[in-house]
């Protein structure tokens, strides 16, 4: 093994120059395929950064009038969901993980000492949150079961409110705000990036204390739902959405009556897109890469000509056809694998410069969000590296154990 690595390196030294540009295309390909591979993924989160904090398999539910005339009644009819739809939901449709009602009111007069303002309060249950577990409480708690029980008169703040009414890096955990003019304490204070930001200007109180103030004990303004993991959301949604239309007699032909947003949809389509486009990265990166390695057999069909006459010796002397074969094949995997694993290297190096350098200054570039090289993608790169390596290798290794040593001798 030190014997083929010394006779290896020797011959590497004979021809610096052909090693270095063989070496060089090789380094280029994998430096290239990670710039790229590293590009998609910056796109890939800055998109995904867009969704903000919700996870992606919810659904919500909510109304508007009627389009069509049905079972005697004409257009405009409002429709309005209620509790007895969320029971009849979580009755008769499977596969339902977390359901939850929502009551809105908006602009709904917060006030804290001698600062006001007006935001959207929200009446939701504890299980909303586990619709919306993504969403980061920076401090405090979230909303637990015994607030909605004993009709506790307690609130979580979105950031923005918070330092609305309390001003920047002040910790209004355990203050009073009035609500409406209802004193309610401050239990948790969360930051939701959705909508760019603008859902963290909003609070959150008990599903049962926003009734008592606002009044409305069977109106719902929407429902909020998760499937269960592993089964279809556009199934589930298609059947809440179907059952809802029979309790309202609303005619399945009307689309506005009833309607819905499934957060699978859009995932689904980003989803597809950035599997496209990272089919097209590897098929250029791997192409790019192709050259290199056509570089390095070409090197290696040069090795075997220019030392024909060493081979034929050596097959003379007892050498057998796996010892030539091995020899060529590990000088190829090793200039590959090195030349490969340095444009690795230099390009994971090249994105966790640029994004540390974007993380220092703060700056903030549409659809573009942390650049880095996916684990699983370095590993295969290195295990395309070696075999890729031994299939440039191969051929040359073969032809050179193939030669006589009586045609070898007569070789120039």
């Amino acid at each position: 093994m030190l014997d083929s690595l010394q006779e290896i390196l020797y011959t590497l030294r004979q021809n610096k120059l052909r090693t270095g540009l063989t070496a060089f295309g090789v380094f280029w390909g994998i430096f290239m395929l990670m710039l790229l591979l590293g590009a998609g993924r910056g796109m890939q989160n800055g998109v995904y950064e867009d969704f903000g904090s919700d996870v992606l398999d919810f659904i919500v539910v909510y109304t508007e009038s009627t389009s069509v005339a049905y079972k005697g009644m004409g257009l405009g009819r409002h429709i309005q969901l209620s509790n007895d739809d969320l029971v009849a939901i979580k009755q008769q449709i499977p596969n339902v993980r977390f359901i939850a009602p929502q009551r809105a009111q908006n602009g709904v007069s917060i006030s804290h000492g001698q600062k006001s303002a007006s935001f959207a309060v929200f009446g939701v249950p504890d299980e909303y949150f586990d619709i919306k577990e993504s969403i980061p409480f920076n401090l405090g708690r979230k909303p637990n079961i015994f607030d909605d029980r004993e009709l506790r008169k307690v609130t979580v703040i979105g950031s923005v409110v918070a330092e609305r009414l309390f001003g920047k890096d002040v910790d209004p955990i355990a203050k009073d705000v009035r609500v409406n003019g209802v004193v309610m304490k401050i239990v948790g204070v969360f930051y939701d990036k959705s909508n760019r930001g603008r859902d963290s200007e909003r609070i959150y109180i008990p599903e049962t204390t926003h009734q008592k103030i606002f009044g409305n004990t069977n109106g719902l303004d929407s429902i909020w739902l998760r499937p269960t993991l592993g089964t279809d959301g556009f199934a589930v949604e298609k059947q809440v959405i179907e059952l809802l239309q029979r309790r309202h007699s609303v005619s399945p032909e009307d689309k506005r009556a009833i309607r819905s947003f499934n957060m699978a949809e859009p995932a689904k389509m980003v989803n597809g897109l950035f599997f496209g486009i990272n089919a097209i990265i590897w098929f250029v990166g791997l192409g790019t890469l192709t050259a290199g390695v056509v570089g390095v057999s070409n090197i290696m069909i040069i090795t075997v000509k220019e030392r024909t006459r060493e081979i034929g010796i050596r097959k003379a002397l007892g050498a057998t056809p796996f010892s030539i074969v091995s020899t060529l094949l590990f000088e190829s995997i090793l200039v590959t694998a090195i030349a490969g694993y340095a444009g690795l290297v230099v390009g994971v190096g090249l994105w966790e410069l640029i994004s540390f350098a974007l993380n220092s200054v703060g700056a903030q570039l549409p659809f573009f969000k942390n650049p880095e090289i996916n684990f699983q993608a370095a590993i295969t790169s290195v295990v395309l590296l070696v075999i890729i390596g031994a299939v440039a290798g191969l051929v040359p290794a073969l032809r050179a154990a193939k030669i006589m040593p009586i045609e070898a001798m007569r070789a120039e």
